[in-house]
This record gives C-alpha cells, sequence and structure tokens, in this order.
C-alpha cells in the first residue's frame, strides 16, 4: 500500500473552496499508518465488497479500492462531492453515492451477500450507524469502524461493566479493538483519541431469534436506571411490581440485587425466555 501517495487535507480543502463542516463530525483521517491499520483489520479480500460510510475526501478510499474487488462509498456531504470525484478518478472500482447511510439499506446499494463495512465514521452518530448495520439483512461479514476510543471500549466490555451499546452489538458479533490512533493523525483533530474497532458478526445472534424482541425489551429497562439494582430498574422499566420483578429474576436464578452492568449475554438470554 506504499504506493498509494498521502493526502494532506488542509490543502485539498483549500484547493477546493471547502472546510470541515463541525455540524457533521467531518475529521478527515489522513495519516498513512493509521490507514493501513484500518484496512488491515478488515482482512479484506481480493473478491469483497465493501461498503464505506463517509468517504470524506477519500483518503482511506483509495486503500479500500486497492484491496478490494469494488468499493460502494457512501457520502452524506454533497458539497464533497467534486473533490471525491477527482481524487478519486484513477479509481474505477469506486462508485460514489450521495445520501444519508441511515436512510438507506445496504442491500438496495450492495448485490453481495457477504460483504464488509469499513468507515471513519463521524464520531455522533456511531450507535445510530452500528445499529442500522446490525439490524440489517443480509447483515455484513465484518465492520470495521473508526470510533471514539472510549465508545470502543466501551463496546468491548465485560460482564461487570457492560452497557446497553455492549449488549447490543455483542450479541451479533464478537468485537475487539484493532489499533488506537491518536488525534493527531486527523484534520482538523478532534478533542479525544480514536480506536480502529472490528466486529466479526456471528452467522445467527447469540440470541435466540424468537427471543431477540424480549432480549432487547430487558436490556433497555435493565439499564433504564443503571444505578438502582435490577429488582428497582425491571420494575420500573417493564411496568410492574418490585415483587414480581424480583421473582423474575430469582427464577432466572439471578440475585434482584445485582446491577445491569454484571450480567452476560447468557444470563440476559435465560431471563429473556421467562417474560
Amino acid at each position: 500500500m506504499n504506493e498509494i501517495p498521502p493526502l494532506n487535507a488542509a490543502t485539498l480543502l483549500k484547493h477546493h473552496g471547502l472546510h470541515a463542516r463541525k455540524g457533521l463530525g467531518q475529521n478527515f483521517l489522513q495519516d498513512p499508518l493509521a490507514l493501513e491499520e484500518i484496512v488491515s483489520a478488515a482482512a479484506i479480500q481480493p473478491t469483497d465488497t465493501v461498503l464505506e460510510i463517509g468517504p470524506g475526501l477519500g483518503s482511506l478510499t483509495r486503500y479500500l479500492a486497492a484491496a478490494a474487488k469494488e468499493v460502494v462509498a457512501v457520502e452524506l456531504d454533497s458539497k464533497l462531492l467534486p473533490a471525491l470525484q477527482a481524487i478519486l478518478a484513477t479509481y474505477p472500482n469506486i462508485r460514489l453515492i450521495q445520501g444519508d447511510i441511515l436512510k438507506l439499506s445496504p442491500k438496495d446499494l450492495i448485490a453481495e451477500k457477504d460483504y464488509l463495512v469499513v468507515a471513519n465514521i463521524p464520531y455522533y452518530i456511531t450507535s445510530a450507524v452500528i445499529r442500522h448495520l446490525l439490524e440489517t439483512d443480509p447483515k455484513p461479514r465484518r465492520i470495521v469502524l473508526t470510533v471514539q476510543k472510549e465508545v470502543a471500549e466501551r463496546i468491548c466490555a465485560k460482564p461487570g461493566d457492560m452497557s446497553l451499546l455492549a449488549l447490543s452489538v455483542q450479541v451479533y458479533g464478537r468485537p475487539r479493538i484493532a489499533a488506537r490512533i491518536p488525534a493527531s493523525a486527523f484534520f482538523p483533530a478532534p478533542k479525544v483519541d480514536s480506536a480502529v474497532l472490528s466486529v466479526d458478526i456471528y452467522p445467527a445472534p447469540l440470541i435466540k431469534p424468537e427471543l431477540l424482541k424480549a432480549f432487547f425489551r430487558l436490556i433497555k429497562a435493565g439499564f433504564s436506571q443503571k444505578r438502582k439494582t435490577l429488582r428497582n430498574s425491571l420494575s420500573s422499566g417493564l411496568h410492574i411490581s418490585p415483587t414480581n420483578a424480583a421473582d423474575l429474576l430469582t427464577r432466572a436464578g439471578i440475585d434482584p440485587q445485582r446491577r445491569a452492568e454484571t450480567l452476560s449475554i447468557e444470563e440476559w438470554q435465560t431471563l429473556s425466555e421467562m417474560v
């Protein structure tokens, strides 16, 4: 990948009469080492189709195009398209689409069922993008996202430090932090460091399909009042009495005095079978 020339975001923006739009969370990743780490984490095969969200100025897009059969890049900011088209003109395997990924279905963008998602996304849409990708069908084989470091750590948490976001991801796939990226790798530099989050999607969710609705209802209730015991948070979130909540937990073999962040996915599944 060393033959790909680096891009200078500040110079490109000035050349095209553009500026980084804070409202769209635009921090352009330009460090070649970080870009190579993202592509390495994705383990792209020459036959793969990659969906990229927010190509920005095309820094990562070029690396993806060099590794994949096709890159479908969805950019929200229409003002960036002329610059993107010029920068990516020599890559025939890149298809640019202007639009909001949260309003688009991946199955309408990509013909293949076995595809990858690789992207440096704005921090403010992290949860929404992950949920959108995990709820689509067919799901990608792997999702590799550059996100805020603290968010990546939350997603990879273990029982004792779990969160609603961690459970929502881990029920569908195995997350890991593949690399850490300093703020200085971006222009303009964000105020926090980032991490490359890789999620290998399971062939089927860890929770039985018929229990998924109950699972999500329970975890939302469990984390609705995180500082309270499960007895009280489930009572409030499910609109049942504390006595009934305690009975539900006891039948599932879970101490009603525990807190939501301590439960494993297996324990949530047991609880899902009880409601």
